[in-house]
């Protein structure tokens, strides 16, 4: 069941700018990454799916209900953190978060105050005179203590430190056991790659490639880098029938793409030779995307 459906949405601002027919579709319990660079369109979608503008064409829905006619009844349901932080009104960050639980008539407090030790955060301080990174906290803790059954996030770790980054990826791994399902853009590859189900990138208004981040993870075809230790063996290596991803012959040093299921044959070849070093070259998620923009451009 598609808990978060894009159809054909198309938002023109002109001179290229905008999204233009957005198709997407997010599944309960998924977790679903939304890349591109500053300016490609994310924020847009974004702010479309929770009713905030009005597409040119196409739709979008959220449970079923039309973001732009229904929009008053997905803030309900939605646990939002927006691109742009600006707090309503000069309380303290406890007295906002105490407010957002009970609007949305579901939450709780004391989980509250628990995701707010994990970040770090003193939500006794006034809210306006709170820094960039304190401001995310507070939204952040606002999202996930809500116990909304979607949660839209945009850019969420903006302003947090490596290590609240780290705190940010467990608190979405345990949002996704509760069965909870999470759309965010982000430019921070790593809590894609450990966090996501499927990723699609835009670029120009336009979805340029959606990729299931198993095929990342546990991606079956293999760099390793391999230097031998005379120019001889490395010729002949080179002359067997391997996919060569890379040579420098200057450093008897070849780096060869090979699948999992012959992997024992690249083992046994290998001991025919004099080698310096092996070494396998992990492929992440960034490597993927620049990869993809690379092409697409």
């Amino acid at each position: 069941m598609a808990m978060i459906e894009i159809n054909n949405l198309t938002k023109d601002y002109g001179k290229g700018r905008g999204i233009f027919d957005i198709n997407l579709s997010v599944e309960k319990g998924e977790v679903f990454g939304f890349a591109g660079i500053n300016g490609a369109g994310k924020t847009t979608t974004i702010r479309n799916l929770m009713g905030f503008i009005k597409p040119d064409s196409g739709s979008a829905t959220i449970d079923g209900l039309d973001a732009t006619k229904k929009s008053a009844q997905i803030k309900q349901k939605v646990a939002y953190v927006p691109g742009e932080i600006n707090f309503p009104g000069n309380n303290s960050g406890e007295v906002f978060l105490k407010r957002q639980i009970e609007m949305l008539g579901h939450g709780s407090w004391e989980r509250c105050q628990e995701i707010c030790d994990e970040l770090q955060l003193d939500a006794t301080a006034n809210i306006k005179s709170m820094s960039k990174g304190m401001k995310q906290k507070t939204a952040l803790a606002a999202a996930f203590a809500a116990d909304s059954d979607i949660l839209i996030m945009d850019e969420p770790t903006t302003g947090l430190d490596p290590l609240m980054r780290d705190t940010f990826i467990k608190l979405v791994e345990e949002q996704k056991a509760l069965g909870k399902t999470i759309f965010m853009s982000s430019h921070i590859f790593k809590e894609m790659e450990e966090t996501c189900d499927h990723v699609a990138m835009i670029k120009d208004g336009k979805i340029i490639s959606r990729i299931d981040m198993n095929k990342i993870r546990y991606n079956p075809d293999k760099l390793f880098t391999i230097a031998f230790q005379d120019n001889e063996s490395f010729q002949h290596f080179t002359s067997l029938s391997y996919d060569l991803a890379e040579v420098k012959p200057d450093k008897n040093q070849v780096t060869v793409k090979v699948n999992d299921q012959k992997i024992n044959e690249l083992m046994n070849d290998l001991q025919h030779y004099p080698v310096k070093f092996f070494k396998e070259i992990k492929q992440t998620f960034e490597d993927y995307f620049n990869q993809t923009f690379k092409e697409e451009a």
